[in-house]
């Protein structure tokens, strides 16, 4: 007769256990421009493009792989905006694209015989397939300690907030940010930015009415 000392339970490991976890924070605009500065240099155009239009697009990552060459360059080359339905809730959201965003994109399709039905990133599985989530995380790791940051602390999360953040920052438009993050409800931008009581007093503050 079997008893539970006959095959013991194994010991789980929490899946959390040696982790940092929260909120992982934004990128500051001269990160930013190390980045891109790094990545120019190195000729790393699809890297380029893909890091660019994080920051503008202030996609989540499974969106963000799965960008087709029709969504961004339908003629062959980027557009100013661009309009994405969302993985995760349906709905569609819009986002611009920067000079520079543009820029990198068009230099990246260059001598690439893209289709514009074809993914846009595509990795080491082939070039029909996009780029995993899993290969964009490495990625983005390697461009975060390339400047000498802790890629342990921030994340694929960090470039979609960081324009968010900094909009917010600027002027404080909660609304605005919540269309461009593609939010349903006002406190889930309220939640992803950390927006305390106190900057709602020093927005609050800046009104006469």
């Amino acid at each position: 007769m079997y008893t539970d000392k006959t095959f013991p339970k194994p010991t789980l490991r929490p899946w959390n256990k040696g982790k940092l976890l929260g909120q992982k924070p934004p990128l500051q605009p001269k990160h930013v421009w190390a980045i891109r500065t790094r990545l120019q240099i190195a000729k790393r155009y699809r890297d380029l493009a893909l890091f660019n239009l994080a920051i503008d697009s202030k996609l989540r990552g499974c969106d963000l792989v799965k960008l087709k060459v029709e969504d961004i360059a339908p003629q062959g080359y980027a557009v100013d905006r661009a309009t994405i339905r969302q993985q995760k809730t349906g709905t569609p959201v819009k986002f611009e694209m920067t000079d520079h965003t543009r820029s990198a994109v068009d230099r990246y399709l260059q001598g690439l015989e893209k289709k514009s039905g074809d993914y846009l990133f595509t990795g080491y599985r082939g070039p029909d397939l996009f780029l995993t989530t899993r290969q964009y995380a490495r990625l983005v790791s390697q461009w975060i300690s390339g400047i000498g940051l802790d890629a342990s602390l921030h994340g694929t999360h960090s470039l979609r907030r960081t324009k968010a953040a900094l909009i917010y920052k600027r002027t404080g438009n909660l609304r605005a940010v919540q269309l461009l993050l593609g939010h349903t409800k006002i406190e889930s931008t309220v939640k992803y930015l950390g927006v305390e009581v106190d900057d709602a007093l020093d927005i609050s503050e800046k009104v006469d009415i």
